[in-house]
Parts: C-alpha cells; sequence; structure tokens
C-alpha cells in the first residue's frame, strides 16, 4: 500500500514511544508525525495505554473529536497543572464580567452626557437614576 504514510514516516506517538508504526495504528490518523508536542502533552496527562484504551472504546467517527479535547485539555494541564481548561475559562469569565461593567459604565455616561444636552425645561428622567456628578449648571449662568 503505497498510500499508506505509516510505512514510510511514523506517526508522532510511534515516534515518541520509539516502536514501529504499524498499517492499523489507532494513533496514526490522530498524531501526524508533523505534530509531535501534541503526543506528547497527551501522553503526559493522561498516558498512551489510557488514550489507547479509550480510542478503541469509541466509535470511528466519535475518535477525532476525543482526541482533540484530550488534546485541547493535555495542552492547557501543561501550562496550568492545576486547573487546566477551568482556569481560562475562569479567566475568560472574569473578563466578559469586566467588560460588561466598562460597558455599563460608558452606557451611563452616554445616559448623563445626552441628558445634559436637554434643553433645561424638559426633564431626563432615563439619566436621573446615575445621579449628577456635578451641581446644577442653571445656578452657575
Amino acid at each position: 500500500m503505497a498510500s499508506s504514510s505509516s510505512y514510510n514516516c511514523p506517526c508522532a506517538a510511534c515516534k515518541f514511544l520509539r516502536r514501529k508504526c504499524m498499517p492499523g495504528c489507532i494513533f496514526a490518523p490522530y498524531f501526524p508525525p508533523e505534530e509531535p508536542q501534541k503526543f506528547a502533552n497527551v501522553h503526559k496527562i493522561f498516558g498512551a495505554s489510557n488514550v489507547s484504551k479509550l480510542l478503541h472504546e469509541l466509535l470511528p467517527h466519535q475518535r477525532e473529536d476525543a482526541v482533540n479535547s484530550l488534546a485541547y485539555e493535555a495542552e492547557a494541564r501543561v501550562k496550568d497543572p492545576v486547573y487546566g481548561c477551568v482556569g481560562a475559562i475562569s479567566f475568560l469569565q472574569r473578563q466578559v464580567e469586566r467588560l460588561q461593567k466598562e460597558l455599563d459604565a460608558a452606557n451611563a455616561d452616554l445616559i448623563r452626557y445626552a441628558c445634559n444636552d436637554i434643553p433645561s425645561g424638559i426633564a431626563c428622567t432615563a439619566g436621573s437614576k446615575f445621579g449628577s456628578s456635578h451641581g446644577s449648571s442653571a445656578e452657575a449662568g
């Protein structure tokens, strides 16, 4: 079979494990030789034997998603051994909360500035809930 690359170049898993990559290698479709760090991370966190068992238990169409999930979690665990993906998710949630507060403050400023541009005879009820940062401008004039 000339089309199989496993004869010419072992997959990243077999190369890492220093074994011959056989034609039916369970790792070959998911750990190409040009991505050695992907398997190294997965092996470090989950172990080659566990990953092999997992892939054998899954249906073939589910394996790629499983390997991508394992690779993502393994990379996150290498970067943050305690929290892994959860650390990244928590960081992003805090960032969203902070940006939402900034957006709310900017919207409040816009309403306040819009109310200051309304002629003095018309009351601005939308801005009244935000309060005034300085005294009445009618008294200064």
